[in-house]
């Protein structure tokens, strides 16, 4: 059994991380940190989890714990560890975009790898800081990584992603309360999505001369989940593109290959992603879909830990949907 400490419980990636663990048999949840809600009881910003267990939040930080996750809003996670000394042994899986690009992974000698595992599973085993993808990037890299590894991505790829309004996180705003969400769809960032960097960097380790990428980001009317859309130009047909895409996921559990036409209801509340392939005349279509809080945060976070730890891969990660 390895100890777990959660910094920043209360919000959406926390809660989906407790809800996991509470149920990994190899874990055991020492702390849930949370400065809003220190001495109240988990269950208190979590109903769900009411019965399911007695933890409360805590003010203080175990320093000595064997993996922490970091479930701070961006920028928050580089201030927390400068002001919090994790003991060399420590594992720390980071879920904010402080370290994901090259120029950012390293801080006060730490050096965190970029968390996708079904692009780097070796150096995520042998690592000891982790930096956990973004949900978007998540959806649209493994959409892509295919096509980049084959040298493939030489034009223009058009981009378009929907998501629910978890993806905006807890706190509330104009755009993600009930009011404004429901019946309603928008975009915003288009072209300029923060996103956008840990793809580039991502595809170009591949192929570096991949074409430009064009992201347009929706706000869905929906909770959680992300269904991407990717068009390209495609010389081959569409059984060799079914093909690449099987030999590049082909040990890649939680990454299937469809010949149907995929939907969102399919992988919320799973760590899956879905991919289907769609070739009309020179335009290979992508469609990929993932849950943002599981393989798009939380369970991304776990799956990566499992890998550190030398676990089971898909240990506390075998989740249903419910497709009704």
């Amino acid at each position: 059994m390895i100890k777990a400490g959660i910094i920043g419980g209360s919000g959406y990636t926390g809660g989906e991380l407790i809800r996991i663990l509470l149920y990994h048999s190899k874990v055991e949840i020492d702390f849930v940190f949370s400065t809003t809600r220190a001495g109240k009881p988990v269950s208190s910003a979590h109903p769900d989890l009411l019965g399911t267990t007695d933890l409360n939040f805590t003010g203080s930080v175990n320093l000595k714990v064997d993996v922490v996750f970091l479930c701070l809003g961006h920028g928050n996670s580089t201030r927390f560890l400068k002001e919090n000394h994790f003991s060399k042994s420590t594992k720390i899986i980071d879920l904010s975009n402080d370290f994901r690009l090259s120029k950012d992974a390293i801080l006060d000698h730490k050096k965190f790898i970029y968390g996708l595992p079904e692009l780097r599973k070796p150096q995520i085993k042998e690592a000891n800081y982790i930096a956990n993808p973004g949900c978007f990037a998540t959806a649209i890299q493994l959409g892509l990584l295919p096509l980049a590894k084959a040298g493939l991505l030489n034009g223009a790829v058009h981009i378009n992603a929907v998501t629910g309004s978890t993806g905006a996180g807890i706190s509330p705003s104009s755009t993600t309360h009930f009011s404004w969400r429901n019946n309603n769809v928008s975009w915003y960032k288009p072209f300029t999505h923060q996103h956008l960097d840990e793809i580039d960097e991502s595809l170009k380790s591949f192929q570096e001369n991949v074409g430009k990428l064009f992201f347009l980001p929706n706000r869905g009317n929906f909770t959680r989940g992300i269904l991407a859309t990717a068009y390209t130009y495609f010389e081959g047909n569409e059984a060799e593109a079914i093909q690449l895409y099987k030999d590049f996921y082909k040990d890649a559990e939680f990454t299937q290959i469809t010949n149907e036409p995929i939907y969102l209801k399919q992988v919320v509340n799973t760590n899956q992603c879905h991919i289907h392939l769609h070739k009309h005349e020179g335009t290979l279509l992508i469609t990929s879909a993932i849950d943002n809080l599981l393989k798009g945060a939380s369970g991304q976070a776990v799956k990566n830990m499992n890998l550190m730890f030398g676990f089971e891969e898909s240990k506390g990660l075998r989740l249903k949907a419910g497709v009704y």
